[in-house]
This record gives structure tokens, sequence and C-alpha cells, in this order.
């Protein structure tokens, strides 16, 4: 299994923070834009468990996948969510995302995701996988949209 992580503060509120994270669709796709659904299967009362089938869309092809939560909690202060999804029935994957209120207009933010091939030849690709730089990509680009967001 392959792990990478990155984290950054943020000139912006944690709730303008987390409705990218944990929002509407519309709200998702000005971070992950090549999401195109992510429409409730099953809802739990504490969130753990629910179950969201999410479209994800790559040059033509679309790849369709049951994304579960694994972590949820939602403080003032503090929120963090982990889901787990199973991707072409190829690889396992994670994707857990936290964040602290550090002042008023301050978040930190930390990313981590997880990458289980489940196919014997998948695992020579994800050895040689070792830059970060989607991780990085992704974490700045969450950034520029709430900082920019919250200027507004």
């Amino acid at each position: 299994m392959k792990k990478w992580s990155e984290e950054i503060e943020i000139d912006a509120p944690i709730e303008q923070v987390w409705k990218l994270l944990d929002g509407t669709l519309e709200n998702m796709q000005k971070v992950m834009p090549n999401v195109i659904a992510n429409e409730p299967v099953k809802v739990t009362d504490e969130l753990v468990g629910s179950i969201h089938r999410q479209k994800y869309k790559e040059g033509k092809r679309v790849e369709e996948y049951d994304v579960e939560t694994l972590l949820y909690q939602n403080q003032p202060d503090y929120k963090e969510m982990k889901v787990g999804f199973t991707l072409a029935n190829m690889f396992d994957i994670t994707a857990h995302y936290e964040l602290k209120k550090l002042d008023e207009s301050k978040t930190y933010f930390r990313y981590e995701t997880t990458n289980q091939p489940l196919k014997w030849f998948m695992k020579l690709l994800i050895k040689l996988a070792i830059s970060n730089k989607v991780v990085v990509k992704f974490v700045n680009r969450v950034k520029q949209v709430a900082e920019d967001e919250s200027n507004r």
C-alpha cells in the first residue's frame, strides 16, 4: 500500500473549507472537477457507514464507484472525514480530510490518501509512483478556492 499526505494553512474560515469537501456536488466540483455525480445510496444518522455513488470522468471514460464514509466528525473547531472506495476493481483507495480551526479566518488542512493495488501487476506500478504531486496539487486547489471564496 502506498500513502501520501500533505498539510497547509488556509486563509479562510473552517466552514468555508469544509463545504468544499462535505457539501453539494457543485461545491465539491470546485476542488474535484472530474467528479460528475455524487448520489446518496445509503445515509446513516451518524454518517459513518453512509454510501454515495460517485461518477468520475477522465477524458471520455467515466468510472462509477461507491464511496463509503469511514470516519466523520463535524465540530465547530475540528472537522474530519475519511472515505474509502474501490476503483475499477484495481485499487482500494482512501481519502482522509482533517480541518482544525486556527482562528476565525485561518484553517489548518491535512489531506492523506492511500492506494492499495488489488492486482499483482498493479503493485509494481504503485511502487514506482513515488511522487506526491497529485496530493500537493489537490491541497493547493482547496486552498486557492477557499481563499478566493472567502475574499468575496
